[in-house]
């Protein structure tokens, strides 16, 4: 069936989005540690699952469409709509992935925002440190 596979497919990307906080979190520890040795590192590897992601998220399309079509809905519902239309045990398990894509997203979305502000403090505090030596010559 149609939404099995589409579970299947939703677990894979929430393993993927929790390797990504996992990332951010490594990132962010670089950050704090003033450990920039290893910051384009950490950064690529986020970039390398964020390219994962992506490819995940059209097999995702791809399943989500045809279990719409066996649920007679149109193409591309939001899971909301899939589980509320595949009904039975179905209805939870799509709920509960849908849930913890928003507690992963929330999550995700609070880490990068907290670790743009520690680069953009490091970045001030360079420029500033840059200045006073620049005027000390």
């Amino acid at each position: 069936m149609g939404l099995a596979e589409v579970s299947n497919v939703l677990w894979r990307e929430r393993e993927l989005l929790e390797v990504l906080l996992f990332k951010l979190e490594e990132e962010q520890l670089l950050l704090a540690a003033g450990r920039t040795r290893w910051l384009a590192r950490a950064t690529h590897e986020v970039d390398l699952v964020l390219e994962q992601i992506r490819e995940t998220e059209l097999l995702r399309a791809v399943e989500v469409d045809d279990a719409a079509l066996e649920l007679g809905l149109e193409p591309s519902p939001s899971l909301l709509a899939l589980a509320v239309q595949a009904g039975g045990p179905w209805r939870e398990i799509l709920l509960q992935h849908r849930q913890g894509f928003m507690e992963l997203t929330e999550a995700i979305q609070h880490l990068a925002a907290a670790n743009r502000q520690i680069l953009a403090e490091g970045a001030r505090a360079t420029r500033d440190a840059l200045f006073f030596v620049d005027k000390a010559i």
